[in-house]
């Protein structure tokens, strides 16, 4: 047998043994873009999943379009928590629940490739990789696509995730292995504590160097955000992870000329 057929034939024996993967979903009215959402994983070549929507009390139509997905497909479930609370508990109250091998992340105006699931999974067993993320592109809210990719790193281990945080729909971890992290109740910025806290245990964030995610750019996304984003990311150097002044001040300004540069 040739390399190019065994690796054929590895890629088609771990595809009949598909591992079940959680992908978790915060809400909060969403419901312009989160049909789009639901329906990209929906149409993933790889099928055994369960996506775990929890709602921050939505005041649109967001929870209505839901619930319709769930009546057609058992393997989205929905909980609409009882009052906002914010997308780091959210985000909890789905980890809680999940069941899968793989934890998956997307957001609910993000978009997925259709063998985003398929590629991914094959990268991260064919390799032993515990931690993985993808690179993705920008999509505006027509769907798209705005001329601006970001590349995953190769490998990033936890100094690199401190400089380069993952796009949070392109991470996928092995919680069987790695288990369950839970993300403090910040604002903004939880995403990043939670990849802080999965490196440390993993040692090592591998990138599927190819586009397999779409980040969704909303209309109104001021310079006054981008500034917020800084103080919560400080917030995370200093408070969180507890590193020296000097050093989160490095990392702010690394962070800061990385974010006003786009």
């Amino acid at each position: 047998m040739t390399k190019k057929e065994d690796k054929m034939s590895l890629n088609n024996h771990e595809m009949a043994h598909e591992e079940l993967v959680s992908i978790i979903m915060p809400s909060y009215n969403s419901e312009k873009f989160i049909l789009d959402s639901i329906h990209s994983v929906q149409q993933q070549t790889y099928e055994n999943w369960e996506l775990l929507i929890v709602d921050d009390c939505s005041t649109d139509g967001t929870v209505a379009l839901i619930e319709n997905e769930v009546l057609n497909d058992s393997r989205i479930q929905l909980e609409v928590l009882s009052q906002n609370s914010g997308a780091a508990i959210a985000r909890n109250t789905a980890i809680k629940e999940a069941k899968g091998v793989y934890l998956a992340f997307l957001d609910s105006d993000d978009l997925w490739e259709k063998d985003k699931l398929t590629k991914q999974i094959n990268f991260m067993e064919m390799n032993q990789y515990l931690f993985t993320s993808t690179s993705f592109a920008e999509v505006n809210e027509e769907n798209q696509l705005i001329d601006h990719i970001v590349k995953s790193h190769k490998q990033l281990d936890y100094e690199g995730v401190l400089k380069y945080c993952p796009g949070n729909s392109t991470v996928i971890y092995n919680m069987k292995e790695l288990g369950k992290f839970y993300i403090p109740d910040i604002k903004k910025r939880n995403d990043f504590v939670m990849w802080l806290q999965v490196i440390k245990k993993a040692e090592h964030l591998h990138g599927l160097e190819e586009v397999l995610s779409f980040y969704r750019v909303r209309e109104g996304s001021l310079s006054k955000d981008k500034i917020d984003l800084v103080k919560y990311q400080w917030n995370v150097y200093r408070k969180i992870e507890g590193l020296p002044f000097f050093k989160s001040l490095y990392l702010l300004l690394h962070k800061t000329v990385s974010v006003l540069s786009k």
